[in-house]
């Protein structure tokens, strides 16, 4: 089945929730942007949705440089992360928690876990797994997917919870041999957690630290939005970070992802892995998000639709096809590998 067949399957299972649109904006009109203030965010974005809405913006507002003129070649796509050669440099985010887009009625927490990783790992490439209010040491879906199901094929990134349970996930993450650990520092500010009681914090940087030491594996923080955190983090000895806004749905009126990506490249380029998200949609946003100096970019929302529309088979099929257009888009733009993509391709 094709990418578009999956989608159609996804839009019967998510009416109410998504509305798979063709372009996915976080537009008022959208079905996920409807519902009534107080309500849970649900698929949409926080408050008025304008961090979701500007992440999409932003890469709409970058328009590529063609450059045909020259020898011919196949772009070359493969990436390196953290010692484990992909074939490209796009990846499933952390999204977790089906009860945000229709709950076990559209998909099981476990087999979205399952769908995400293995998908990804069929299409020659990495899911990663994150952390929700449902999970607790008796219900751990993302462990099973990933340490498991895939044999440590993914990375699983918590929500900033305390220090010492954030260790022993760790800790069981690097036994189970999981490919990197990590926290979205901008969980701190997550709706969902607080209104069933799961405590999460703001981290310091030698909170960071301690996290960074208790483990082997490589250490990851997402949701930097400034060159201010990207520091504090380099500082801290993280691996990598994610530049995420966590789609829009923590912090309303967010600058886009790829406006804060400039920033953080030219304040950290160089001394860490940099990595982005929110508001990618194809493969030409991708190729727009490495321009700007990221080193590899997350997909979210269409992981989601790919795995309720088809299973691992739909999340196979969508990176499939987000490497194909990757490939156009450097061959259109003269870049025939990944360290020849810069800003000389892009007019923003």
């Amino acid at each position: 089945m094709s990418v578009e067949e999956h989608r159609q399957i996804a839009k019967q299972k998510m009416k109410g929730k998504c509305g798979v649109y063709r372009i996915c904006d976080g537009g008022d009109n959208k079905i996920c942007q409807g519902h009534s203030y107080g309500s849970p965010i649900g698929f949409g974005g926080v408050g008025s949705g304008a961090a979701f809405k500007n992440n999409v913006s932003a890469l709409t507002d970058i328009n590529l440089k063609m450059r045909v003129i020259g020898e011919d070649y196949t772009p070359d796509t493969s990436y390196d992360f953290f010692g484990h050669k992909i074939t490209m440099p796009i990846m499933g985010a952390s999204i977790t928690g089906v009860n945000s887009f229709g709950g076990d009625s559209v998909i099981t927490e476990p087999a979205f876990c399952k769908a995400t990783v293995l998908g990804a790992k069929q299409a020659g490439t990495i899911g990663w797994r994150g952390d929700t209010f449902t999970y607790d040491w008796d219900f751990m879906p993302c462990y099973d997917a990933i340490c498991k199901a895939a044999e440590g094929w993914g990375v699983k990134i918590s929500k900033p919870r305390d220090q010492d349970t954030l260790k022993k996930v760790f800790k069981m993450y690097e036994e189970g041999v999981a490919l990197a650990v990590g926290i979205d520092v901008d969980g701190c500010g997550s709706t969902i957690m607080a209104a069933h009681n799961k405590p999460v914090f703001r981290k310091s940087i030698d909170d960071i630290k301690e996290l960074v030491k208790s483990t082997k594996l490589p250490f990851i923080v997402k949701g930097i939005m400034s060159a201010e955190d990207a520091k504090a983090a380099v500082e801290a000895g993280v691996s990598a970070i994610v530049v995420s806004n966590h789609g829009g749905r923590v912090l309303d009126h967010t600058v886009g992802t790829a406006d804060a990506l400039f920033d953080v490249v030219d304040a950290v380029k160089g001394k860490t892995t940099i990595i982005a998200d929110g508001g990618v949609r194809t493969g030409y946003d991708v190729l727009k998000m490495l321009a700007i100096g990221a080193d590899s970019v997350l997909f979210g929302r269409d992981i989601v639709r790919a795995a309720v529309g088809g299973g691992a088979e739909g999340v196979k099929a969508f990176f499939e096809l987000q490497q194909k257009t990757l490939v156009k888009a450097m061959k259109m733009t003269g870049a025939a590998k990944l360290e020849e993509i810069s800003r000389d391709i892009i007019y923003c």
